[in-house]
């Protein structure tokens, strides 16, 4: 009788601009495993842009699409999922997402994420008058629950190569923990 072994999911968290997406794409190549970036996945289940949902139905219901999605709507081994920035302040979807594999949160200086997001007006919470504080803001949230990830890796001034690597090899030494 052959024992497999697990591959569960790796979970990318972070703000916005963070690099979780290019990361994950490379990482999920490297792998063979699918790739799968929530508000892709959540704009091709609505037929309707991120933008568009939040302007026409608001960011309570784009909160819930997202929530959805983790708990249904994708396979539970095998997937690098790059998450939207706020999914986590969702009440109870960090315990949910450590339970169901390698979560890593990305971060990166204010300067860094307003150089990286200030070329995409795809981005809604950020389309103010004034994004620096924006920016600070939604940190000030958000920082305690990504710090609450298996693991935290700083993207400044790496190469997305080199954010890969290193995820691929906390991955590694997790699915060695999981077998131990």
């Amino acid at each position: 009788m052959s024992v497999s072994t697990p591959r569960p999911n790796i979970y990318l968290i972070g703000f916005m601009g963070t690099g979780k997406t290019t990361a994950g794409r490379m990482l999920a190549k490297r792998l063979r495993y699918t790739f799968i970036d929530t508000d892709k996945a959540i704009e091709e289940q609505e037929s309707t842009p991120v933008k568009t949902i939040i302007e026409e139905k608001g960011l309570p219901h784009f909160r819930e699409l997202e929530v959805a999605f983790i708990e249904s709507g994708h396979p539970h081994e095998a997937c690098v999922v790059s998450c939207g920035g706020g999914l986590i302040t969702n009440p109870g979807m960090m315990e949910t997402l450590r339970g169901r594999g390698l979560v890593i949160a990305f971060f990166a200086s204010v300067e860094t994420l307003l150089e990286r997001t200030g070329r995409n007006d795809k981005r809604p919470l950020l389309n103010v008058e004034n994004p620096r504080e924006r920016i600070e803001a939604l940190l000030e949230e958000r920082t305690d629950i990504y710090k609450q990830a298996h693991v935290c890796i700083s993207t400044d001034m790496r190469s997305i190569s080199d954010v890969a690597q290193q995820i691929g090899r906390t991955y590694d030494q997790f699915v060695r923990r999981m077998n131990g």
